[in-house]
């Protein structure tokens, strides 16, 4: 009994120590952010536009462009709930949805700074609320509108307010997206559609211009398209303010929670980011969360599988030590 008493203390030891460095200390480091279940209703936006009027009245100053960022945040989000209530016309969403197409054509074709995204699979990817607010305004969509304070800049999708400019057509346009932009999606279309104009996957071999090709047929054709993907990441930098980070292994560095509550809403995690909301439903974000976990830690299925027989074969192992100890003690007892 006594080897059951040490062992006991050492097990519990081992938990706290465990607890204590890992998960707990994890806690402190990083600050916990509350998620929305990836519903964008604009709460997060005036919650932090509130915080914002705060700190302006701690400073003495900005106070009342503080109270009107506010104000054009509730206006805006309340004009998005209305428009998402009314019966969009997909047939009638699908002349218009052909403007769209003259950008988000799937061409590698860098336009103000970012390649626009493709669309094939929008409507499966991305919440109704939060494609009726990028067309409606996409810098308050995408909770951005701080980068575009100054008059002088202006959004690369500014232009299709233009184009798009009724509640009805804007419903319409939806409606084409959510009935034939919806079909089914792999982890790795979600990741190009979702993340990858901007973001790199090394493991995954994908660079902002699309797949890294496995064999080169020369070395000119190497060196070109290097070249290519050096380029791009310039001009990226130049739109965002710095080069996005490689998501190979972010989900196993970050966490879950993190990248879940920082798809939702970077501003959260990362106040005056240039980065902006994606707008990923929960379906569109568990297959980026796919491809992320297969990217990052390709073996897990295979390490998890192994680990019932680990288990098994210290449970066995303790059985028998115990059993071998017991025989050549007992008579000492």
């Amino acid at each position: 009994m006594k080897e059951l008493k040490i062992f006991g203390v050492v097990a519990v030891l081992s938990l706290i120590t465990y607890w204590g460095v890992e998960p707990f200390a994890h806690s402190q480091m990083h600050k916990h952010v509350e998620g929305h279940d990836f519903k964008y209703d604009g709460s997060a936006d005036i919650e932090e536009a509130k915080a914002k009027i705060e700190e302006a009245k701690v400073a003495k100053r900005g106070v009342a462009e503080a109270e009107a960022k506010l104000s054009a945040k509730k206006t805006f989000w309340a004009d998005v709930a209305r428009i998402s209530k009314i019966n969009g016309n997909a047939t009638a969403g699908k002349a218009t949805f052909a403007m769209c197409a003259s950008c988000h054509n799937g061409q590698p074709i860098n336009m103000g700074g970012v390649i626009p995204p493709k669309l094939d699979h929008a409507g499966a990817l991305y919440d109704k609320n939060y494609l009726v607010a990028l067309i409606k305004d996409p810098t308050m969509a995408s909770n951005v509108d701080h980068k575009y304070a100054d008059p002088t800049k202006m959004h690369p999708m500014a232009a299709v307010k233009g184009m798009v400019s009724t509640d009805q057509q804007i419903a319409d346009v939806v409606a084409y997206i959510k009935a034939d932009k919806a079909g089914k999606v792999t982890p790795k279309v979600a990741y190009e559609e979702a993340c990858g104009r901007c973001h790199a996957n090394r493991y995954g071999k994908l660079t902002p211009i699309g797949d890294t090709p496995a064999v080169f047929k020369t070395e000119k054709e190497e060196y070109t398209h290097k070249l290519k993907v050096i380029e791009e990441q310039e001009k990226i930098k130049a739109y965002m303010g710095t080069t996005p980070p490689d998501l190979s292994i972010m989900i196993r560095a970050r966490g879950e929670h993190f990248l879940e509550t920082f798809v939702e809403n970077p501003q959260s995690q990362l106040a005056g980011t240039s980065m902006p909301r994606v707008g990923l439903s929960h379906d569109g974000f568990e297959e980026v969360k796919a491809y992320l976990e297969e990217t990052g830690d390709n073996h897990k299925e295979e390490r998890s599988s192994l680990g019932i027989w680990v288990i098994a074969f210290f449970v066995v192992f303790t059985i028998l030590a115990y059993l071998w100890k017991d025989f050549h003690w007992r008579d000492l007892h």
